[in-house]
C-alpha cells in the first residue's frame, strides 16, 4: 500500500477509532484491563506505548496510577485531550519503538496488538531493547496480542464481515504474506449509503518469537495469560497477555 507509514494508521483512524472499537471489535472492558495493569504498576508511573485516544490510559489513571504516553499521531492524541482527564496525561509525540522518554518505569505496556504495527522484525526487536532500557529493575513490559491464525487466509487473502445491522455493514479485506508475516488490510464500513475505508498494516509474531525478542533485550517471560482475566494460556487461546520482566544486572 503506497504511502503507508508510521503515522498513517493514527491519522486515518483518529476520528472513528473509539466508535469503531465499540461497534466492530469485541474488546475486553477497559476497566478489567486497567485493574490488571494497576496491580503491575505498583506505585507507578506507567508508560503506555501508542497511547492513542486513551481508551486504557484514562481508566488506569482513574485508579490512581500516574500514566505517561507515547504516540506518533497528533490526531490520536488530540482525541485523548478532548476527554475528561486527557489533558492531565503527559504524552511524547514520536515513534513508540524509540521509547522517546526520559526515566525508568515499573510498567511499560502495549495493548490491542499494537506491537504488530511495527512492520519489520528489526523494529519489533528494537522496541523490546528500548523498553528494557527504560524499565526499572524488576519492572515489567506487558504486551496484549493475538495468536496468529493462518487458517483465516485462503490463497493469501481473507474477507471478513465484522458487523451486520439494519443500515450498517462492516467488512475487512486483507492480504497475507507468509514470508514477511505481513497483513495489509482495509476495514470498510457501509453506513446508510456512506462508504468509509481505512487502512491497517501489521507484522504479526508468534508468542515464541516475542519470547526470543525479549531474551535478546535482557527480559524474561514472567507470566502469560489467555486474557486480562488471567485465564490460562493454552493451545486453544486466540490471544495472550504476556508479562516480561527486567532482571537486575
Amino acid at each position: 500500500m503506497a504511502g503507508y507509514d508510521a503515522e498513517t494508521y493514527g491519522d486515518k483512524w483518529a476520528d472513528a477509532y473509539d466508535d469503531w472499537v465499540e461497534r466492530f471489535v469485541r474488546l475486553v472492558d477497559p476497566a478489567i484491563v486497567s485493574e490488571a495493569l494497576a496491580e503491575l504498576a505498583g506505585a507507578g508511573p506507567a508508560l503506555e506505548l501508542a497511547i492513542g485516544t486513551g481508551r486504557v490510559a484514562l481508566p488506569l489513571a482513574d485508579r490512581g496510577v500516574e500514566v505517561h504516553g507515547v504516540d506518533i499521531s497528533g490526531a490520536m492524541v488530540a482525541k485523548l485531550r478532548e476527554k475528561t482527564g486527557g489533558d492531565d496525561i503527559p504524552v511524547t509525540i514520536g515513534n513508540f519503538a524509540d521509547v522517546p522518554v526520559d526515566g525508568r518505569y515499573p510498567l511499560i505496556y502495549l495493548v490491542f496488538n499494537t506491537l504488530f504495527a511495527l512492520l519489520t522484525q528489526d523494529e519489533q526487536v528494537r522496541c523490546f531493547q528500548n523498553v528494557a532500557a527504560h524499565l526499572q529493575d524488576g519492572g515489567v513490559f506487558v504486551i496484549e496480542a493475538f495468536v496468529p491464525d493462518l487458517a483465516r487466509y485462503v490463497r493469501g487473502q481473507n474477507v471478513e464481515t465484522t458487523l451486520v445491522e439494519d443500515e450498517v455493514v462492516g467488512v475487512t479485506f486483507s492480504r497475507h504474506d507468509a514470508v514477511s508475516q505481513r497483513v495489509n488490510a482495509f476495514a470498510m464500513t457501509f453506513d446508510a449509503g456512506n462508504v468509509e475505508q481505512r487502512p491497517v498494516q501489521l507484522r504479526y509474531a508468534w508468542p515464541s518469537e516475542l519470547d526470543l525478542m525479549a531474551r535478546l533485550a535482557g527480559l524474561r517471560l514472567r507470566e502469560r495469560w489467555g486474557g486480562w482475566d488471567r485465564s490460562p494460556f493454552t493451545s486453544e487461546s486466540g490471544a495472550h497477555v504476556s508479562v516480561y520482566e527486567r532482571t537486575p544486572g
